[in-house]
C-alpha cells in the first residue's frame, strides 16, 4: 500500500500579514524520484472528499502524490461567509494560490502533473496556460472553460437541495464550514456577471499534454467542454466515459485510472 502523510502549511494572505493555513495529505513522499501528480478538488472537495481514490491512483502510476484542500475548504482555514468571490476567482487560484503553495511545499523547482475535476480541471487549464515550464501535463476531469445553460441549471437545483435536505450535514463529515463552502461556491456562479466567464483564450495557449476526461451523462456541463478543449489545443487527448455522470473518478474509478496511468506513461 502506497505511504501516506498528513501535515498542514502556512501561506500569506495577499496584502494583509496573515496567514492562512492549507491541509496536504501526501502519498508515497519518500519516492523523490518518482513524478509527482496533484490533485485539484472540484467546488465543493476537499482532501477527505477524494477519499482514496489519490492513493489507488498512484499506486497504479507509481508516483508520489499531493491533495490539498483549497482555503476556505476541508480542514483548511475557513472562508469568512462575509467575505464574497470575485467572478475570476479560479484564475486567483491558478496564478496566485498554486505557486505559492508549491512555493511553500518547496516544490517551486518540480514540473508536476496535475490531475483537476471540476472547478479543479479548469485551474489547471489555467495554471498549465500561464506558467508552461512549470507543468509536466494536465489531466482534467468534467472541466468548465465556459458557462453552459445545463450548468446553470445544477447549481440552481443543488441550491434547493442545500436549503430542503440534510446536504450541509453531510458537507460538515468534510468541511469545517459547509456554510461557506457552499454559499461561496453556488453564489458566485450564480452570479449575473459569471455567466461570461470563459477561458478558451487561454486553453488555446497550452503547450503541455491534455487529457480531457468527461462523462457521457454530465449533468454540470455537455461534451462541448472537452471538444472544445481538443478544438482549441487539439494535441488533447478525448476520454469519453459511458454510464458517468460529473465525477468520473466515483463512477468509473478503474476506467480513469487506467487513462490517467497511460496518459502519465507517455509523457
Amino acid at each position: 500500500m502506497p505511504e501516506t502523510a498528513d501535515t498542514t502549511v502556512l501561506l500569506p494572505i495577499q496584502h494583509s500579514g496573515s496567514e492562512i493555513a492549507i491541509e496536504c495529505h501526501w502519498v508515497n513522499p519518500e519516492s523523490t524520484g518518482s513524478d509527482l501528480l496533484v490533485f485539484l478538488h472540484e467546488g465543493l472537495g476537499s482532501v477527505s472528499m477524494w477519499k482514496d481514490w489519490p492513493e489507488q491512483a498512484c499506486r497504479a502510476a507509481d508516483c508520489r502524490g499531493l491533495v490539498f484542500s483549497r482555503y476556505g475548504y476541508g480542514q483548511s482555514t475557513p472562508r469568512p461567509l462575509e467575505q464574497p468571490r470575485s467572478a475570476d476567482y479560479l484564475h486567483i487560484e491558478a496564478q496566485y494560490a498554486l505557486p505559492a503553495l508549491f512555493k511553500a511545499l518547496g516544490l517551486a523547482g518540480e514540473r508536476p502533473v496535475l490531475f483537476g475535476h471540476s472547478d479543479g480541471g479548469s485551474i489547471a487549464l489555467l495554471y498549465a496556460a500561464l506558467y508552461p515550464e512549470r507543468v509536466k501535463g494536465i489531466a482534467v476531469a468534467a472541466p468548465h472553460i465556459f458557462v453552459e445553460d445545463i450548468t446553470l441549471q445544477g447549481i440552481r437545483a443543488a441550491r434547493e437541495v442545500y436549503l430542503a435536505t440534510d446536504l450541509k450535514h453531510k458537507l460538515g463529515r468534510y468541511h469545517r464550514d459547509p456554510d461557506s463552502v457552499f454559499w461561496s461556491w453556488n453564489d458566485t456562479w450564480l452570479k449575473p456577471e459569471f455567466r461570461d466567464w470563459n477561458i478558451e483564450a487561454l486553453v488555446a495557449q497550452i503547450q503541455c499534454p491534455i487529457l480531457a476526461i468527461q462523462g457521457e451523462n454530465d449533468e454540470y456541463g455537455t461534451l462541448e467542454q472537452i471538444r472544445g478543449i481538443k478544438r482549441l489545443a487539439p494535441h488533447t487527448e478525448l476520454c469519453i466515459v459511458a454510464d458517468c455522470g460529473h465525477i468520473p473518478q466515483r463512477d468509473q474509478p478503474e476506467k480513469v485510472i487506467r487513462e490517467l496511468t497511460g496518459f502519465m506513461r507517455r509523457l
